[in-house]
């Protein structure tokens, strides 16, 4: 029988950030909801780039990392608490196409749970 996938819902709210007027995940949270690396979920990206237009997923910029970091207080102190490079941020549209280019259990379920909700749409 098949491991059940929940994301409590307030989970994901609380993940939910405005950049740049448009609401956004980072790389690093899609990357703990899928289950993966968040250098895996970057590298999706990067090897599909006609599937990540910028209205898809950007690279934040330093003065935005450094608000989030104060706003939702992930700002820690010591050795290996930073990142090398700034995050990726990726709108409603990005997620949905990290669900079709990834590969872990949750990106697969996550699949196909569109196309079954999808096909029981009625068309018009």
């Amino acid at each position: 029988m098949g491991k059940e996938i929940v994301i409590a819902q307030t989970h994901i709210e609380n993940r939910i950030f405005t950049v740049r007027g448009i609401q956004v995940m980072l790389d690093r949270d899609l990357a703990e909801m899928y289950q993966t690396e968040t250098k895996f979920i970057n590298r999706a990206m990067k090897r599909n780039p006609d599937r990540f237009p910028e209205t898809f997923a950007f690279q934040l910029t330093t003065k935005e990392w450094e608000s989030l970091r104060f706003q939702s207080g992930t700002l820690n102190a010591g050795r290996g608490q930073h990142r090398k490079y700034l995050p990726f941020a990726f709108t409603e549209q990005g997620i949905a196409m990290l669900s079709a280019v990834l590969q872990t259990p949750v990106a697969v379920k996550v699949r196909k749970y569109r196309q079954t909700s999808k096909s029981g749409c009625s068309k018009s």
